[in-house]
């Protein structure tokens, strides 16, 4: 039997190792809160449409690829950490673009989309994919790449749960503000942490798919990435703080879930057992919309999906890829968020029903491709 479990190291725990994983927290969450309240700012502060805002709300993916080639140059002719830092700081600046531009023309908020997509695209390479990496034993880093992602997963709730509070209780410059705050205490906890220093290469080319993106992992990407244009969808709709706390739920649930009931589970077992705990959340959304059951199951669906693909990338790398796989995880999981929340306003217009519907339609489409083809095809391609 295919089985596939992840140890746990506690000394992978050290000081340094959290302050990463929080500071990866805080980066996730300074973009999630965008999630629930820049559409409210679009369409009743500045006028635009539900098809501009879409739109923006979309090239946000778009941005997260851009920097991607460079980002090996980068880390390789300049002090990875700082790197990582400026990219912070450019998402923070950008994060505050509406407090001083009013009213701003679509043009702009399209360009301030893409270089927030860019700033958190890069800095989530560098962190995720190679300072969470320095910082751990070779024979951790699997577990290290496992556990980071979780801090960011959980960011999906706590981002837009504390955004909308922000943003209802206060005003929108408030919550701005504070999604600035989190990029900065980010970079204060990237500051804390000592990188060794590294001499510059001197052969590498500008452009280049390491640590971007995984070629061999294409197939695993696009089946993340139709899933997570599903969920995406569920998260153009005009959901209350309530909704987001209860993810929280579910996330905690997953991860009781992985230690005490998947930890010897047939490999195929997560990935399923997610992606039908997600359809049935979509199942009670569309069917019987006032119960809290769909909260915390969609959150338990996503923190099990979630956490064995990010694993699967890893076991598809080879040797100095592993950085790369992580990178390939992201990008799937937030241009996947990306897109569903522009098709949501774009092409759908927040009509609730059909939102629904073609979501579902497209978790059950991952979960038939990932059945019928993706699993045999991870079996037969992994290296680890």
């Amino acid at each position: 039997m295919n089985t596939q479990n992840t140890p746990v190291h506690i000394h992978l725990w050290h000081r340094d190792f959290w302050l990463l994983v929080v500071a990866n927290l805080l980066l996730s969450m300074s973009v999630t809160m965008l999630i629930p309240t820049l559409p409210l700012w679009m369409l009743y502060m500045e006028g635009l449409t539900s098809a501009e805002t879409g739109l923006a709300m979309g090239v946000f993916a778009l941005g997260l690829f851009l920097p991607g080639v460079f980002c090996s140059f980068l880390v390789q002719h300049y002090r990875r950490n700082m790197v990582c830092t400026w990219s912070i700081m450019a998402l923070a600046v950008s994060l505050l673009v509406p407090l001083y531009i009013h009213p701003m023309p679509f043009w702009m908020v399209m360009l301030m989309r893409l270089v927030q997509g860019s700033a958190y695209g890069l800095a989530q390479m560098v962190l995720a994919s190679t300072l969470v990496i320095d910082t751990c034993e070779s024979y951790q880093r699997t577990e290290a790449n496992h556990s980071s992602t979780w801090f960011g997963r959980m960011a999906l709730s706590l981002g837009p749960m504390i955004g909308l509070l922000l943003y209802h209780q206060t005003e929108l410059s408030i919550m701005l503000y504070a999604a600035a705050g989190c990029c900065l205490l980010a970079v204060l906890l990237i500051f804390i942490v000592h990188f060794p220093f590294r001499v510059p290469s001197e052969h590498v080319t500008l452009f280049s798919l390491d640590r971007f993106f995984l070629t061999s992992g294409w197939p695993l990407f696009l089946n993340l990435f139709l899933i997570m244009v599903g969920v995406g969808m569920i998260l153009s709709l005009p959901l209350e703080e309530l909704f987001y706390g209860l993810m929280m739920v579910g996330f905690l649930l997953a991860l009781l879930a992985q230690r005490f009931v998947f930890p010897d589970a047939e490999l195929k077992s997560e990935v399923v057992a997610g992606l039908i705990v997600i359809i049935a959340a979509e199942l009670i959304l569309l069917f019987v919309p006032q119960s809290p059951l769909h909260f915390p199951l969609l959150g338990l669906g996503l923190g099990i999906l979630g956490a064995r693909f990010v694993l699967f990338f890893i076991k598809l790398s080879r040797h100095c890829q592993r950085g790369t796989a992580q990178s390939s995880y992201l990008l799937g999981w937030e241009s996947g968020l990306a897109v569903g929340i522009g098709m949501g306003y774009l092409v759908f217009d927040c009509d609730r029903d059909a939102i629904l519907k073609t979501s579902l339609a497209l978790v059950v489409a991952g979960l038939a491709i990932y059945t019928l083809f993706m699993h045999h095809w991870f079996l037969k391609n992994k290296n680890r």
